[in-house]
């Protein structure tokens, strides 16, 4: 499964302005009412909302950055609080989803944090009704072993993103949605390793990665 850079950037230009739509949107329409309002109280819970939704798209932006771009700098490796910060930021506010950061490295591979950060995007949206995110990572020589869990009232992994987790998905079918998870494929498989993922029906999503990153 492999499709062209310039389609494959087309789809993280999609997902990425997917998310951000909501949040900057709000902040459009914040801003009309507030040009609008002139009762004090009014205009105090418009600023509130203006200030979550400011709050919230430069959590998104600063978690994509990471994820998606060059973020991290230019080195071999990245600092894990920097993957820490924008999960927490993405997923922690709101008390929907609670994050469990199991991560004792200092610092990983740069394709074993994107690899990490995408896994938790794709966990986290899978809480349809919030819950428990759990990460870990630990490096042993030039390989990382990376899990990620999730579990809640609700868990709903979309088919698209498992096959194209697997590698599975014709590259006709890669859309926007399943850009994080070709992501994640292509970086393990450049890096000779492997994707498990817990069966459908199961109770928790579980996903363990194993990647050559050296």
């Amino acid at each position: 499964m492999t499709i062209t850079p310039v389609d494959f950037a087309s789809l993280l230009c999609s997902r990425l302005c997917h998310d951000l739509l909501s949040p900057v949107g709000a902040l459009n329409n914040g801003l009309e009412l507030l040009a609008d309002e002139h009762d004090p109280e009014m205009r105090a819970r418009c600023l509130d909302l203006l200030n979550e939704s400011a709050r919230a798209s430069a959590n998104k932006l600063k978690f994509f950055r990471l994820a998606f771009g060059a973020a991290g700098g230019f080195g071999e490796t990245v600092d894990t609080r920097e993957a820490r910060a924008a999960i927490e930021g993405l997923f922690g506010e709101g008390g929907k989803v609670t994050i469990g950061w199991m991560v004792d490295e200092g610092a990983l591979p740069k394709p074993a944090i994107k690899v990490l950060l995408n896994l938790a995007l794709i966990a986290g949206d899978a809480l349809v009704r919030g819950g428990q995110l759990d990460i870990d990572a630990e490096a042993n020589g030039d390989k990382v072993e990376i899990v990620v869990r999730a579990e809640g009232p609700r868990l709903v992994l979309d088919q698209e993103l498992r096959t194209t987790l697997m590698g599975e998905l014709g590259d006709d079918a890669v859309t926007p949605r399943g850009a994080a998870a070709y992501l994640v494929h292509s970086l393990v498989a450049a890096g000779n390793g492997s994707v498990q993922i817990s069966d459908p029906d199961a109770p928790i999503l579980l996903f363990g990665v194993t990647i050559h990153a050296g």
